[in-house]
C-alpha cells in the first residue's frame, strides 16, 4: 500500500474533521491506512460501507485469527491488547457462540438496578466534586470524568471501592496503544482473575456473580476476558463523553442555558457530541473471510477493516448539511452496529453514567466557565479514542457535601 496514510500522528488531535474529508477526497470511502511498524489494514470512513462491514458477520467476521500479517507482527506490538491473538473474548467469538456470549453479558448487565446505578453515579460524582469544589477551580478531566465511569462499572461488576484508581491507570494505558499498553493489560487482566476468583467462593449481587451463574458453560478466563473487554467499553468512552460533552457546553452558546439551572439540553449535547466528536473514532475490527470488493477497493482474504465510526458519522452521503443539528437522530454508528454493537443494557449504563455525571457538575459547580481559551484545549494523543487531555475550569467556591444526600 504504498498510498497508505499512516494511522496516527497529531492531525487526529488538531484536525480529525478535516482529515476524514481528506481521507475520503483522495481515497475514497475504503481509505488504504499503516498502523505502527507498517503494518497494513483499511480503514472504512463510508457510511454505506460501514453498514455493510458490520452488516455481514460472515464476509466480514470478528474471527482475528483470519488476519494476514500475523507472522509480521512482533510480540511487543503496542497495538496487541486492541487486537487480541487467540484471545477468548466476546470480541473475537463469532456465530451461535456469540450469541450465547452477548446474552450471557447482557442479561448479567440488564439485571443492575437502574436506580441504585443512578444512585450510585450520584455518590460518586458528589465524593469527586467534594475533592474541588471548595478551590473554585478544577480539571474536569483528571480530577473528575477520567475516575467517575470506571468507579462506577468497578463497583457494579463487584470491585471494592479503592481499586478504582488502579483500574483507571491500567485502563488508560491499555487503550492509548503507548509503551505502557502491555502492562496495562496485565494489570487489569490480574485484578479481574482475583474478582473472578472471590466471586466464585463468595457470589453476590453484581454483575460478576451472575455472569459465573450462567449456565451457558463460559470458563472462568473467558469470562476473565468479557470483563475486561466489558470495563475497557465502558470505561474510556464514557469518561470522554462526560468530557467531550463538557466541552461542548462551555464553549457553545447554544447550551449555555443548560450552565444555569437548565438541563433540557444536556441530553442534545450528549448526541450531538456522539455524531461530531464521538469518544470512540475507529475501532479493529473486522477480517475479509474471502477475497471481495468493498467501496471500489479490492479486499483479500485475511485483511484487516479498521471501523472508522467518527468517518462515518460525518460521511457527506447521508450527512448533507454537516451543520445541521442531529437533534434527537440517533442513527449514527458510535455504539456500532450489527450483531457485534455495544449491547443495549450497557449502552444504557454508559449513558446513565455520563449524564448524572454531567448533571452533577451542572448542579455542585455555580457559574461554571472555562479558565483557559476553548482553542488551547488538547486531546490525547491516540487515533481510537478522542478525549480531552484537561478541561481547567472555575466557578464560585461552594461547600462540600461530605456524603450527604443532595
Amino acid at each position: 500500500m504504498s498510498e497508505a496514510v499512516p494511522l496516527g500522528g497529531p492531525r487526529f488531535q488538531t484536525e480529525p474533521a478535516c482529515l476524514y474529508r481528506e481521507m475520503r477526497r483522495d481515497h475514497g470511502s475504503v481509505v488504504p491506512v499503516e498502523l505502527d511498524g507498517g503494518i497494513p489494514a483499511w480503514l472504512v470512513v463510508g457510511y454505506r460501507e460501514l453498514h455493510q462491514v458490520t452488516g455481514d458477520p460472515v464476509l466480514f467476521s470478528r474471527d482475528s485469527e483470519l488476519w494476514n500479517q500475523w507472522e509480521n507482527i512482533p510480540a511487543d506490538w503496542p497495538l496487541l491488547p486492541m487486537i487480541g491473538h487467540r484471545q477468548p473474548s466476546i470480541l473475537y467469538t463469532v456465530g451461535e457462540r456469540h450469541q450465547q456470549r452477548a446474552a450471557m453479558i447482557s442479561n448479567a448487565l440488564e439485571a443492575a438496578d437502574p436506580f441504585e446505578l443512578r444512585r450510585q453515579a450520584e455518590r460518586f460524582a458528589d465524593e469527586l466534586i467534594d475533592t474541588v469544589c471548595l478551590s473554585g477551580e478544577a480539571d474536569l478531566v483528571a480530577q473528575y470524568s477520567a475516575l467517575l465511569p470506571v468507579r462506577v462499572l468497578a463497583h457494579l461488576y463487584g470491585f471494592p471501592d479503592d481499586e478504582g484508581p488502579g483500574l483507571v491507570t491500567a485502563l488508560n494505558d491499555m487503550i492509548d496503544g503507548r509503551e505502557r499498553a502491555l502492562a496495562g493489560q496485565s494489570h487489569l487482566a490480574s485484578s479481574m482473575a482475583r474478582l473472578v476468583a472471590d466471586r466464585g467462593e463468595r457470589p453476590a449481587d453484581d454483575v460478576v456473580s451472575r455472569m459465573l451463574a450462567d449456565d451457558s458453560g463460559f470458563t472462568d478466563e473467558e469470562i476473565v476476558q468479557d470483563l475486561m473487554v466489558m470495563m475497557a467499553a465502558g470505561h474510556q468512552p464514557t469518561a470522554d463523553w462526560i468530557g467531550n460533552s463538557l466541552r461542548l457546553m462551555l464553549t457553545d452558546d447554544r447550551f449555555a442555558a443548560s450552565l444555569f439551572g437548565g438541563r433540557n439540553s444536556v441530553a442534545e449535547a450528549m448526541n450531538e457530541v456522539l455524531w461530531e466528536d464521538t469518544p470512540t473514532q475507529n475501532v479493529a475490527g473486522r477480517w475479509a473471510a474471502r477475497d471481495t470488493h468493498l467501496g471500489g477497493r479490492r479486499v483479500r482474504a485475511g485483511d484487516l477493516l479498521l471501523l472508522g465510526l467518527q468517518g462515518a458519522n460525518s460521511d457527506p452521503q447521508v450527512r448533507t448539511d454537516a451543520s445541521a443539528l442531529t437533534g434527537g437522530n440517533n442513527a449514527h454508528f458510535s455504539f456500532g452496529h450489527g450483531e457485534h454493537r455495544c449491547p443495549f443494557p450497557a449502552q444504557e449504563i454508559a449513558e446513565v453514567i455520563a449524564r448524572t455525571g454531567i448533571e452533577v457538575v451542572l448542579d455542585r459547580l455555580p457559574d461554571i466557565d472555562l479558565a483557559v481559551p476553548a482553542g488551547s484545549l488538547t486531546r490525547r494523543p491516540s487515533p481510537w479514542l478522542r478525549g480531552l487531555t484537561e478541561l481547567p475550569v472555575r466557578f464560585t467556591s461552594t461547600p462540600a457535601l461530605g456524603g450527604t444526600s443532595r
